[in-house]
C-alpha cells in the first residue's frame, strides 16, 4: 500500500521554478509552449498512472476473514464386550442302516387265490329270491285331538231371585195390558249385566222396564270353560201380569 501515496504526492506537489533576473512576466506551469524540456515526463506521468494504479491495487494484500474454528469432538468411549464363542457341536449318533424287509420285486403271494382269464367257467354265487312288495295296509289314523274344555252356561244368581221381576208399567197398568218381553243379555265374567238387546215384547214399556232392572238388579253366575269364567249370552223372558187384589 505504499505506492499510492507517493504516486499521489507527485501528482499534487506544485512545480516551482525561478524566474531569470530581469524577467518581465512569469508564464503559466502549464501553459502551452512553456518549459518544453519536460512534456516526455509528464507523457510518461499520464501513461504509467494508470497503469501503477492498477499494479498497486493487484499487488494489495486482500482481506480474508479466517474461516471459524470448530470445536473438537467430544464423546464417551463405550467398551463393547467380545460375544462368546459358541459352544462346539455335539456329535450326532450314527444312523444305523435298518434291514431290508422287501422290495418292489419281490414276489407276494396273494391272499385271495384269483382264476385265469383264459378261463371260461363261471362262478356260482349265492341265490338271491326276489321278495314280494309288502302290503302297508291302510294308512294309520290320525290321533283325536283333545277334547275342548266343557262350556258351562250362565244361571241366575238364587241370591238374586227376588229382583228379577221389574215393575209394572203404569200406563199398561192403567189400561190393564198383560204381555211378555223377551231380552238377550250379555253377562260378564263377575256376573253382572253389561247389555241388554230386545228379542220381542208385548209393549214397549214392557221392554224399558225389563232393560231398567236387568242392568240394575240382575245378577248370574258367569259361564266357566275348563273352570275359567268368561262372558256369554243368555235370553230371558219376563211376563207382565196384572194380579187381583
Amino acid at each position: 500500500m505504499t505506492l499510492i501515496p507517493l504516486i499521489s504526492a507527485i501528482m499534487t506537489a506544485p512545480e516551482t521554478t525561478t524566474a531569470p533576473a530581469g524577467a518581465a512576466t512569469l508564464s503559466p506551469r502549464n501553459s502551452y509552449g512553456s518549459e518544453h524540456s519536460r512534456h516526455p515526463v509528464a507523457a510518461l506521468l499520464a501513461v504509467g498512472l494508470p497503469a501503477a494504479l492498477v499494479v498497486a491495487v493487484a499487488l494489495s494484500p486482500m482481506i480474508m476473514e479466517a474461516p471459524p474454528k470448530s470445536k473438537p469432538m467430544q464423546g464417551t468411549l463405550i467398551e463393547l464386550t467380545k460375544p462368546l464363542d459358541p459352544p462346539p457341536p455335539q456329535p450326532s449318533e450314527e444312523v444305523q442302516p435298518t434291514e431290508k424287509v422287501a422290495s418292489a420285486t419281490d414276489a407276494v403271494k396273494p391272499i385271495v387265490d384269483t382264476s385265469s382269464l383264459s378261463d371260461n367257467r363261471v362262478d356260482e354265487g349265492p341265490v338271491v329270491v326276489d321278495l314280494r312288495p309288502i302290503d302297508p295296509g291302510p294308512p294309520a289314523r290320525p290321533a283325536d285331538p283333545p277334547p275342548a274344555p266343557r262350556l258351562v252356561f250362565a244361571e241366575l244368581d238364587p241370591r238374586y231371585a227376588g229382583a228379577f221381576q221389574p215393575d209394572y208399567p203404569a200406563s199398561e197398568q192403567r189400561r190393564e195390558i198383560e204381555g211378555v218381553a223377551k231380552v238377550r243379555v250379555l253377562i260378564g265374567t263377575d256376573g253382572r249385566v253389561k247389555a241388554v238387546e230386545l228379542v220381542s215384547t208385548d209393549s214397549p214399556g214392557f221392554f224399558a222396564e225389563t232393560k231398567r232392572r236387568a242392568l240394575a238388579k240382575w245378577r248370574f253366575t258367569p259361564a266357566t270353560r275348563g273352570g275359567v269364567a268368561e262372558e256369554s249370552w243368555k235370553v230371558m223372558t219376563v211376563r207382565f201380569e196384572i194380579r187381583a187384589a
